[in-house]
């Protein structure tokens, strides 16, 4: 079952942000998943050297409404192939290895998000989007690029669609949105300041919300009327503009052609006079 993944995914998203003792637990977990698995809260408890009530704050902080639900996720992510590390590009690599280790951090990066994305969730951001009159996508730096590309997906099915790289056109049209317009707000961190001050814009005017972050606790989605999830473990070198781009721009095409599907006749027609009059401007 699909939803029953995506423990692993979680914790080793999550790491950082545990306190210490969850963080010992949780580093116990993704050296030894199959023990876990098979493991009580009490022997969970003794061999990770954690408390049994730190281990029901893991679980809380990971978004799970218990031990055995962490359990059943785990033993999801067991079923499926060997469990993949992001790898990290080092000094003098050679072309070959980066090519491979590249595309296998996004592909890793894109898997690793089916596993967390609700589906309950993107059906609602689709209903959300489906029935704006205006949708306004917002994003600073490798965001702003998902932003402008969502814009350019939806403008060519016909769907009123805006994007804008100066920051203060960006909070400007944010103050200016109604109840029938919709924003998606794109912040891999979660806490891109002239972002979230979008979302308070939109959200004042009575617009609806939406926010694509990574997952776990942050600003930007704790605001959102719909929070949508992305996991990409990512460290400095990559700052959040690779894999995770990947991921972002997977949920954006998502959204798209849910949208798309929804309207298909339409859709189809207005993508068949966009490619005629490229074709004809050729």
């Amino acid at each position: 079952m699909e939803g029953m993944k995506g423990g692993l995914v979680r914790l080793r998203a999550l790491m950082d942000d545990l306190t210490p003792s969850e963080r010992k637990i949780g580093a116990y977990i993704l050296d030894h998943p199959q023990e876990t698995v098979q493991s009580s809260v009490a022997q969970l408890s003794e061999r990770s050297g954690g408390s049994p009530a730190a281990i029901i704050r893991l679980c809380k902080s990971l978004g799970v409404t218990g031990f055995q639900e962490l359990k059943l996720k785990i033993a999801g992510d067991l079923q499926t192939s060997e469990p993949y590390q992001y790898t990290e590009i080092r000094p003098q690599d050679s072309m070959e290895s980066i090519i491979q280790h590249v595309s296998a951090n996004n592909i890793q990066s894109v898997k690793d998000t089916v596993h967390i994305l609700d589906p309950r969730l993107v059906e609602k951001a689709v209903d959300v989007l489906h029935q704006a009159n205006r949708i306004f996508f917002y994003g600073v730096g490798a965001s702003n690029l998902i932003a402008l590309d969502a814009h350019y997906k939806f403008m060519r099915i016909n769907r009123t669609s805006f994007s804008f790289a100066d920051p203060h056109m960006q909070i400007s049209s944010a103050t200016t949105l109604r109840e029938d317009d919709a924003v998606v707000c794109i912040s891999y961190s979660g806490e891109t300041s002239n972002v979230i001050s979008c979302l308070k814009h939109a959200h004042d005017g009575g617009a609806a919300t939406i926010s694509i972050t990574k997952w776990g606790s942050n600003t930007l989605s704790s605001m959102a009327d719909v929070p949508l999830m992305i996991t990409s473990t990512e460290s400095d070198i990559r700052s959040g503009a690779t894999s995770s781009r990947i991921a972002q721009l997977n949920v954006i095409d998502i959204l798209y052609l849910a949208i798309a599907s929804r309207d298909y006749n339409q859709s189809v027609e207005y993508l068949e006079k966009s490619r005629q009059a490229i074709l004809e401007h050729k």
